[in-house]
């Protein structure tokens, strides 16, 4: 049977260099990384390149890089470190956001009495940055804006630079969930006055299982994890050695290809909603999909004309003909749930049709995508 991949959004392939560099460090480079021996001071020094070079191409200070198990949980330190130790009585974010970060916030209303305000969203799910400023202005209570740069279901971007000068303006913290958009899109913290982003290796050709917090130095953030005194005291724990190699390879990779790569993907995309559009001239696409200025080049929402019964068919038809794809984001689609994205753009009677995200990457081919139209075209 042919497969092909499409959910690169939900995880991306690994990349062979990524692999044969994590295989010599687990054969060779197996010392604690907290020993003072030769063993160890080798591991050390692994770690501590990898800081280097990903704080460089961020233009950050390798102290702001800390290693985390992915990007679930840099969310998680950097908004209960905001509120524990920063001050921060009041949170501002979306209702579209990861719930990495939906449930986090939450949780911290629970336990510390703290003000969430959520921001009015544009029919397309752009935030209102006119409603951002109202509630930044609404009192002087110490704030942290929560908002993702590009939206894991629909694409969308955030001007992050506009919500940095915002927060900056008001003496507000800006924490944004950059898991979708590191190793897809420059960055330069040292122009851009963000406080805090999260990233995760396995959304750009890295392993599964690590990621880091980007935490501007000066925050005077304390632990969350107790124990040793790995990564700069934030969070005890032995590090993976080779997890961090990983990162780094696929990191760099990431950034040394990044314009042909964009290109290349970004081709994918365009072809992929052209051939689409003229095959079923009915589709829609959800969000910004439309607009390459205001979407990721990397992936495509699109809601398809059929009823709410034969919807329910569509993604075991697909995987019956090997086509990898995801009716959401990867952490809702087997619990049952629609949309929680989708549930705040999408009209009642487009919400009652199939929306499907096709996201693509530099190892997507045009051949798979006509194959993946033609099975599409023939279902509806």
């Amino acid at each position: 049977m042919k497969t092909v991949y499409f959910d690169s959004a939900a995880t991306t392939q690994v990349r062979d260099e990524v692999i044969k560099d994590m295989q010599k460090v687990l054969a060779e480079n197996y010392g604690n990384p907290s020993s003072t021996h030769a063993f160890g001071r080798a591991s050390k020094t692994i770690i501590e390149t990898a800081r280097k070079n990903i704080a460089k191409v961020l233009h950050a200070q390798p102290q702001e890089i800390i290693f985390t198990s992915g990007g679930t949980e840099a969310d998680n330190m950097i908004l209960r470190c905001a509120v524990r130790d920063g001050n921060v009585s009041t949170i501002i974010t979306s209702p579209i956001e990861h719930h990495a970060v939906l449930h986090t916030v939450e949780e911290l209303r629970n336990e510390y009495n703290i003000v969430v305000e959520y921001v009015k969203l544009k029919d397309c799910g752009t935030p209102d940055y006119e409603d951002l400023e109202r509630l930044l202005k609404a009192n002087d209570e110490r704030k942290l804006v929560s908002l993702m740069h590009v939206n894991n279901e629909i694409g969308n971007i955030l001007d992050v630079q506009k919500v940095a000068d915002l927060c900056q303006a008001n003496n507000a913290l800006f924490h944004s969930d950059t898991v979708q958009s590191i190793g897809h899109f420059s960055w330069n913290v040292e122009e851009t006055p963000i406080d805090f982003m999260t990233a995760a290796a396995h959304k750009f050709h890295g392993p599964k299982g690590v990621g880091f917090a980007y935490i501007r130095k000066n925050s005077n953030f304390k632990p969350l994890i107790f124990g040793g005194s790995q990564e700069r005291g934030y969070r005890a724990g032995t590090e993976p050695v080779h997890n961090i190699k990983g990162l780094e390879t696929a990191f760099m990779m990431a950034y040394n290809n990044l314009e042909e790569e964009r290109a290349y993907v970004q081709g994918l995309k365009d072809y992929f909603k052209a051939t689409l559009k003229e095959a079923i001239p009915e589709v829609k696409y959800n969000g910004n999909c439309e607009d390459t200025t205001m979407s990721t080049y990397t992936l495509l929402n699109v809601c398809l004309p059929m009823s709410a019964e034969k919807a329910l068919t569509l993604q075991f038809q697909l995987d019956l003909k090997g086509i990898a794809c995801s009716k959401g984001s990867a952490c809702q689609s087997g619990s049952g749930k629609g949309s929680h994205v989708l549930a705040q753009i999408l009209s009642d009677e487009d919400l009652q049709k199939p929306s499907i995200r096709f996201s693509f990457s530099k190892f997507n081919t045009k051949e798979e995508i006509d194959y993946v139209i033609d099975v599409l075209k023939e279902f509806v």
